[in-house]
């Protein structure tokens, strides 16, 4: 890779990472539901007007839309809202690796090599370990919030992997549409309208700026930028810069937040970390030397969603490694 890109792949995981320090600050001023639809609103205004429309059939922009951006999203939101640790959920999101192996060899009739079996438990041991740790030190309910986004993470992998959309931006910012309402309706229900509107009536600049980040520096950025990237290279080539994504999570709300890493928590990363690496890139065959376009206009090869906060790192279509951690948030 040119150094520019190199330059470039590690920009987006760092954008990735410092995203749960801000989805903090977000949860600061709205509630987790509301703050969620706000996100995805911004991720799809005015962009859906702009980009033309899906080039995939309408069943697999909702049913991603529903998995990734509700599921996923909407948990992982209530969950660090619950008092899942920034840090931890960067870290424990990434097994989504697994989850989406697991799926694959169900859905797809993927059959998993045995180093990746071993690079599922290894990664599965490290959420275990996190268990542990936040069992003894925080919320359980916040931490079995962020595993079960992670599965939606995992599915919402798989079914844009059966759409093998050939723009990614622009399905990213389709599959954005569809939970805003749902997102709107359930934050009236169990926020309650007098919440929803004093965090509205309340909105500041950095309420705002929170906003912005996690919308257009995340989602749109991070996802049109990885996948120019899986176009001018290949996802074996792209992909493990993804696993620095949970690093620049940890040290980013450890230096940040204030939050502390003990001693089982680095266990958990090395587990969670060796482990994703494993599953995801495990008998991967030698990726064909590419050379980057001349124009690199950004227009992403089918592959699974890398998420707004989500990473591609296996083409859609084809045999290849299963997708790795992405963007986590």
């Amino acid at each position: 890779m040119r150094p520019a890109h190199l330059a470039l792949a590690v920009l987006i995981t760092a954008a990735w990472g410092v995203n749960f320090v801000v989805i903090e600050v977000g949860l600061d001023h709205f509630p987790p539901l509301l703050f969620c639809a706000l996100r995805f609103t911004a991720a799809a205004l005015p962009a859906v007007f702009l980009v033309g429309r899906p080039q995939v059939p309408w069943p697999w922009v909702i049913g991603v839309g529903l998995a990734l951006c509700l599921a996923k999203f909407g948990l992982l939101f209530v969950g660090m809202n619950q008092g899942a640790p920034a840090g931890l959920s960067s870290l424990v999101l990434q097994v989504q690796a697994v989850f989406t192996a697991l799926f694959a060899a169900f859905a797809l009739g993927e059959r998993p090599r045995p180093v990746r079996l071993l690079g599922m438990g290894v990664a599965l041991g490290g959420v275990a370990v996190a268990a542990v740790d936040e069992g003894t030190s925080g919320p359980v309910l916040g931490f079995a919030l962020v595993v079960a986004a992670a599965a939606f993470w995992g599915v919402s992998n798989v079914l844009t992997r059966k759409a093998a959309p050939p723009d990614g931006l622009r399905f990213m910012v389709w599959v954005s549409v569809v939970p805003v309402l749902p997102l709107l309706a359930l934050s009236l229900v169990f926020e309650g309208p007098q919440r929803d509107l004093a965090a509205l009536r309340g909105l500041d600049w950095s309420g705002f700026g929170a906003i912005a980040y996690v919308a257009w520096g995340t989602t749109l950025f991070g996802f049109g930028a990885w996948g120019f990237l899986l176009r001018a290279y290949d996802a074996s080539a792209v992909a493990p810069f993804s696993l620095l994504v949970p690093v620049f999570g940890m040290s980013s709300t450890a230096l940040l937040l204030g939050e502390g890493i003990s001693p089982l928590r680095w266990l958990a990363a090395a587990l969670l970390v060796g482990g994703v690496a494993l599953t995801s890139f495990a008998g991967a065959g030698r990726g064909r030397p590419t050379t980057p376009p001349t124009d690199p206009e950004p227009g992403p090869q089918p592959a699974a969603m890398p998420d707004p906060a989500a990473a591609a790192v296996a083409p859609a279509t084809g045999a290849g490694p299963a997708p790795a951690a992405g963007s986590p948030a």
